[in-house]
């Protein structure tokens, strides 16, 4: 059996990133890994009582000894173990079982829980189990690999629900929990602390194992120190009013050959999340939108071989035949120094940018070709599913 606990990050040093090839939502690409553990780790949550979830922010006194033990009193019993059966297929064209353990939120009373898609993808069935010993058939409500966000739904009674919070109340410094089936250990989620150590970070998740497509890049992300690993993905991140402001998808790995990468992880806003998971929930797919073009970082040559003084953009690779971005006239080798008001900073600005906006809006596009500078209007489609 193979086991699939959710996913590692490598992030190579800035001073030695390299490009690996361009991306219609680009950031540089890093190399990145998975981590697997043992069968015999994995085990389902023990009955232990289940703690009433309050419907209402918890009042944080001065006492800071006892804030912790609150939030995980409090959101613990929200906190689900997902395991999931798929096959692959293996020598001889033979079905290899393959068991997958990861986490989710359950967020309302009719039991819906939010979780990764990476938990969930492939997956032939799923089995929810509550820490309070409750298991549960799940259902895949929806799912969204371009933001790495899925909806399972359970039908059960007497549901512990967590709350979900305001992410953008966040603050570099803040105190956070983070509560997730890390490693699958027997007795349920496992409570760590930290804090937020940076807020809306680009990350690119790693490449699939079967296929060897690259991940998707995700935006504002939340980056804190508290301990996650391989189980944790899809469980919550929590501040100490017992609001879940995150959801729990990466850790960073390795730095370089060797250097192991210490005390970084991210989480998906929740504000971020949240509106995926409604537009999950009440029609089963997400809607982004989409320019129609692939691009790569203007680097100093490539600048200088298409007589750019700026340095700084992105060129346009490919322009997809009929896209919003042929429409508006874009063109191979177009540069692109500005999206809106935003300058082109680095290759996440345009897809940051673009994920706060919706099909059928128009932005502009502050283009450079051949000496001359151009605002080009981009009324944005919908990107087509699976792209």
């Amino acid at each position: 059996m193979v086991n699939r606990f959710g996913r590692i990050l490598a992030i190579v040093l800035l001073s030695s990133m390299v490009w690996f090839g361009a991306q219609s939502f680009g950031l540089f690409s890093v190399p990145t890994i998975r981590l697997g553990a043992p069968v015999a780790s994995i085990a389902a949550p023990t009955q232990a009582q289940a703690a009433p979830v309050p419907s209402q922010p918890l009042q944080t006194t001065g006492d800071f000894a006892s804030a912790v033990r609150n939030v995980a009193e409090a959101v613990k019993p929200a906190i689900v173990q997902i395991t999931t059966q798929q096959q692959s297929i293996g020598a001889f064209d033979q079905a290899i079982p393959q068991t997958g353990v990861g986490s989710g939120v359950i967020y309302d009373s009719q039991g819906d829980i939010l979780t990764n898609n990476h938990v969930v993808a492939g997956a032939q069935s799923l089995t929810v189990a509550l820490p309070d010993g409750r298991t549960f058939d799940g259902k895949l409500v929806g799912a969204d690999p371009l933001t790495d966000l899925a909806v399972v739904k359970i039908n059960g009674s007497d549901l512990p629900v967590a709350q979900l919070g305001d992410s953008s109340q966040l603050a570099v410094g803040d105190w956070v929990v983070a509560i997730g089936n890390a490693l699958a250990l027997p007795g349920g989620p496992t409570v760590t602390a930290g804090v937020v150590s940076a807020l809306g970070r680009s990350v690119q998740e790693p490449p699939d194992p079967q296929t060897g497509q690259a991940g998707p890049y995700l935006y504002d992300l939340i980056q804190t120190d508290a301990s996650i690993n391989p189980g944790n993905s899809g469980g919550a991140l929590v501040n100490l009013q017992g609001q879940v402001v995150g959801i729990n998808t990466l850790v960073a790995g390795v730095a370089e050959p060797g250097v192991q990468a210490q005390g970084i992880g991210f989480a998906i806003a929740m504000n971020s999340a949240k509106p995926i998971a409604e537009q999950l929930v009440s029609t089963g797919k997400a809607i982004h939108p989409f320019v129609g073009i692939s691009y790569a970082a203007l680097t100093p040559s490539i600048a200088r071989q298409l007589g750019i003084q700026d340095g700084q953009g992105i060129v346009v690779a490919q322009v997809v035949p009929g896209s919003p971005a042929d429409k508006a006239g874009l063109k191979r080798y177009d540069v692109i120094t500005q999206v809106d008001d935003q300058k082109i900073t680095d290759e996440s600005v345009l897809g940051r940018v673009l994920s706060t906006h919706k099909p059928g809006d128009t932005v502009t596009l502050q283009v450079q070709r051949g000496g001359q500078t151009l605002q080009v209007q981009v009324t944005l489609g919908e990107r087509p599913q699976g792209q």
